[in-house]
Formats: C-alpha cells, sequence, structure tokens
C-alpha cells in the first residue's frame, strides 16, 4: 500500500528536538518492515518551507529525500482564484486521493479529516493510531486483540484518579477530581476498558437523566442515557475501543428501553470522537444551556420500536436508528456461509454451544466485538445493495444461522493493496491472507453487526422448514417470508 505522510506527519518525523510518539514510530517500523510505500505531497514541501525554524527547516527538508515524492500530479479542479493559501495545499493532498494516487492519507489535521468527510475520501484517511492499527492488523493480528468492557463503580477508580490517564480531563475541566469524587458518591457507575492490571486503557461515565433539558430550547421527554466522560488513552487508540463503548451504551439502552442517547463537550478538543458519533447516528442539536456555545449537544434518537420513515436509505436507517433496520419485502436477504476458524474471529463475542475454546469475554456485561466489520469471499453473487440483510451461517462444527448483519457496501476487487484499504481497520484478515484471497476476484463486504441470534437456526430445523436444501455452499438469496421466520425463530 501506499500512504501520504501530511505535513504534521513529516516534521516531527524529522525533527530529531521532538520525541516521536511511539504509534507513529510504530507505522514507520511496520511500513518499512513489510513493504509498504511512505511518499509526500510537494504541497508539504511548500508548507516546510513556510517553517519559521531555520534549523529546523533545512533539517526536514534534508532528510524529506528518504520519501518519495508524488510527481506528474494534474491540478486540482477545487482550486479557484479565491481559495486561501492552506486551502490550495489541503485540496491538492486530497485530490490525490479523488485520483486514486495512494491508497491512504495519514494526517493528525482535524480539518483535513472534515474536509475528506464533506467529499466522500473519508474512508481513506488516517490519524496516527489509526494508520498503525491498520498495519498491525495487516501484519501482527496476534498483537491485535478486541479488548473486554466492564461495568465498574467510580468508587473502585478513585485510587487511579491521580494517574496521567486523567491529565487530560482535568486540563479541560480542573474541577474534574471533585467532580468524579461526588459522582463516586452518588454511585455512577463507568464501563472501563483495562490496559492491563491497574492501569486504564479507556473509559466512558454513563447515568441517567429523566427529562432532561439538553439544549436551550429542546429537552427530552422520559429517561435519556448520558455519557459524561468518554476518554480512550493515546495508547490505546485505533483498537476500536470508542466503538466498543458505543456498542455497550446501544445495548443498554435497549435492555432498558431508554430512547434517547446524548453527550455534550468542547467541539474543539473533541472533534474526532463526534465525527465517530455522526458514524453512528448521533447529530448535532445545539449547545448545552448555559456553555456559551462552547459545548456541543449531540443526540442518537434509540426509539423502542422501529420508526417508519422514508426520509433514508435502506442502510442510513440502519445507521441512524441502530440496532433497528429495514426488512421490508424489498430488501434482499442472504445467507452468508463462514469457517468456523474465521467465525471466531470476526464474531469473538459470540458464545458457540459447541466451541471448547474458553470464552474471551467472560464477564455478563462485555461487549465482545465492533460493530463494523468486513467479510471477504469468491461468492458468485455479484450484487448485494446497501442495507441488504446478510445471515451469518457457521459451517463446520455448528452449521447453524449464528449472526445478521446488514451491508453497507459490496464490491469486486483482485488487487490485495486496494482490498486492504477497503476494508481499512474493520480487518480480520492478515495481508498475507489478503494476498492470497485476491489471487482470484474477491467480493469484498462492508457490513455492521444487529445481532447474533439467542437461538442459532440449526441447519436440520433450516431444512425442515424448507429454508435451505442442504447446507450452503456460498452466498445464498432467499426470499422474504423465509427471513421472517428465521427471524421470528428465537
Amino acid at each position: 500500500m501506499r500512504f501520504l505522510l501530511d505535513t504534521n506527519i513529516l516534521i516531527p518525523l524529522e525533527d530529531s528536538k521532538r520525541p516521536l510518539e511511539p504509534s507513529l514510530a510504530n507505522f514507520v517500523r511496520l511500513a518499512t518492515s513489510y513493504g509498504h510505500q511512505l511518499v509526500y505531497h510537494p504541497a508539504s514541501k511548500d508548507d516546510i518551507n513556510q517553517d519559521k525554524d531555520l534549523e529546523r527547516r533545512k533539517q526536514t527538508l534534508d532528510r524529506l529525500q528518504q520519501y518519495t515524492p508524488l510527481e506528474k500530479l494534474p491540478p486540482c479542479p477545487w482550486n479557484v482564484g479565491s481559495t486561501n493559501r492552506n486551502d490550495v495545499a489541503d485540496n491538492e493532498i486530497l485530490y490525490a486521493l479523488e485520483i486514486n494516487a495512494i491508497h491512504g492519507l495519514v494526517t493528525e489535521d482535524q480539518g483535513i479529516h472534515s474536509k475528506a468527510k464533506s467529499k466522500g475520501l473519508a474512508q481513506h484517511v488516517y490519524t496516527i493510531q489509526t494508520a498503525e492499527d491498520l498495519l498491525r492488523r495487516l501484519h501482527e493480528r496476534e498483537s491485535v486483540h478486541l479488548p473486554n468492557i466492564n461495568d465498574t463503580p467510580l468508587y473502585s477508580l478513585t485510587p487511579l484518579l491521580d494517574s496521567p490517564f486523567f491529565d487530560s480531563l482535568r486540563e479541560g475541566y480542573p474541577e474534574f477530581d471533585t467532580w468524579f469524587r461526588s459522582k463516586a458518591q452518588e454511585g455512577r457507575e463507568a464501563w472501563v476498558n483495562w490496559e492491563q492490571d491497574g492501569i486504564i486503557g479507556g473509559i466512558c461515565i454513563y447515568t441517567l437523566q429523566s427529562d432532561e433539558r439538553i439544549t436551550e430550547d429542546r429537552t427530552l421527554t422520559g429517561q435519556a442515557l448520558k455519557i459524561s466522560t468518554f476518554k480512550v488513552a493515546d495508547s490505546n487508540r485505533g483498537k476500536k475501543i470508542g466503538e466498543l463503548f458505543l456498542k455497550a451504551a446501544f445495548r443498554y439502552a435497549s435492555q432498558n428501553r431508554i430512547e434517547s442517547i446524548f453527550i455534550h463537550g468542547d467541539i474543539s478538543r473533541h472533534h474526532f470522537l463526534f465525527e465517530m458519533l455522526e458514524d453512528f447516528g448521533f447529530y448535532r442539536v445545539g449547545y448545552h444551556p448555559g456553555s456559551g456555545e462552547r459545548d456541543a449537544v449531540y443526540l442518537k434518537e434509540h426509539p423502542i420500536e422501529p420508526p417508519v420513515t422514508a426520509d433514508l436509505t435502506d442502510f442510513e436507517y440502519s445507521r441512524r436508528y441502530f440496532p433497528h433496520f429495514r426488512s421490508d419485502e424489498h430488501i434482499l436477504k442472504f445467507v452468508v456461509p463462514i469457517q468456523p476458524d474465521f467465525h471466531r474471529i470476526l464474531f469473538p463475542d459470540y458464545e458457540s454451544p459447541v466451541d471448547r475454546q474458553p470464552s474471551l469475554f467472560a464477564s455478563q456485561n462485555s461487549a465482545g466485538n465492533a460493530i463494523k466489520l468486513a467479510y471477504l469471499c469468491h461468492a458468485q453473487t455479484k450484487d448485494m445493495p446497501p442495507g441488504s440483510v446478510v445471515l451469518f451461517y457457521r459451517s463446520g462444527d455448528e452449521r447453524a444461522i449464528t449472526s445478521l448483519g446488514i451491508v453497507e457496501s459490496y464490491e469486486t476487487s483482485i488487487d490485495a493493496d486496494e482490498i486492504a484499504a477497503k476494508v481499512k481497520r474493520r480487518t480480520v484478515y492478515t495481508m498475507q491472507e489478503i494476498k492470497r484471497i485476491a489471487e482470484k476476484p474477491t467480493r469484498v463486504m462492508l457490513f455492521r453487526l444487529i445481532k447474533h441470534f439467542k437461538d442459532p437456526r440449526q441447519q436440520q430445523w433450516l431444512i425442515d422448514s424448507k429454508i435451505l436444501r442442504g447446507p450452503p455452499q456460498s452466498i445464498t438469496l432467499i426470499d422474504h417470508e423465509k427471513f421472517t421466520r428465521i427471524n421470528a425463530h428465537e
């Protein structure tokens, strides 16, 4: 794969006076070790020439030669006479993505991430942590695992309040320690990820609010789930812990019939968090009362019953109202066979009745795997529209339909680098496995996991019910009536 390094990545790489972030150092190591190309854009050279530190500028320009420049790029049509200098550079860098000159862009610039989203390029733009995580997933799978999330009373964390993990929270809110102790006394709880014994990797403090006024002109009726603190340690960024916290929140809201989830915070400090929340159906509804338009409020509607609306596409409906999804007669439904080994990797929180391996997630309050996932195969099925329903059939040992997901995209490729870029950080496949699979035209399915069936649909039941004629050998289309019987058989 070929990664374009933005100026804010190049300067710390070449500035010997600045300590190098471990995740950046590891990303460069992995890229070098496994043959990924690191390149820079001529616009970055122009940026470096604006550096007022002459010694650092010379050093960076001298060392820039170890990277490959992108050359002979066509003019960027997004730039016009009125475009300011900074936007010109950002547009040119993003245009390299638009014309497929690179597989990915690595940048810490929030503005570029936002602009990439508006141009439909966000899936190819990485932070340092997410770029490192992608390469670790592709090349060092044994070191990448989906962490457990435990429900923990705040008072049990009070002895750790002085740890560096909480420093950034104190910076943004000097009274944080006092607030934390008072909430611990009230019995508040949090979902916690432990990086190792005694070291917090991530925390999501939550509470229930009743008839809460969330903006100057909006009050939520009834109970709502408030996420009051959401933080992942720098060393744990890119590991989908934030996604796992959201999964825990959605599960909690579903079990307790809560129809609203909200969070508020300083958008300038929490840009990437709010961007992630938007990808899971949160949207900005205004500003927190009394914050002086500093704290933006993001709300997720979480209705008990599936809403009826024609305003959203089939996939957007499932994203907005997760875990609800459309399953009308016009929605295509497929049975997707998956071998036990890949089933274990893709769905590590699924507890198989026939699998003797120890459960990785023994706690009842754990949220095992992520929501956004990818699946590769050589199926004959050429088209699977976004919003289609996929039912995963675990072959071999269990021989049952275990899990349900919603298709986000379905494409075909024979380019291993292109496939790796498409699956991004959803991948459970190593680069070697992707290269082997890509020797033949490969279907790349991105999907979101909705649920595991409490009562898996066994092969014999599927045959007796005339849903399948036998064990599926490839992706199999089923009709609406058959799907209805599968989904109703709890």
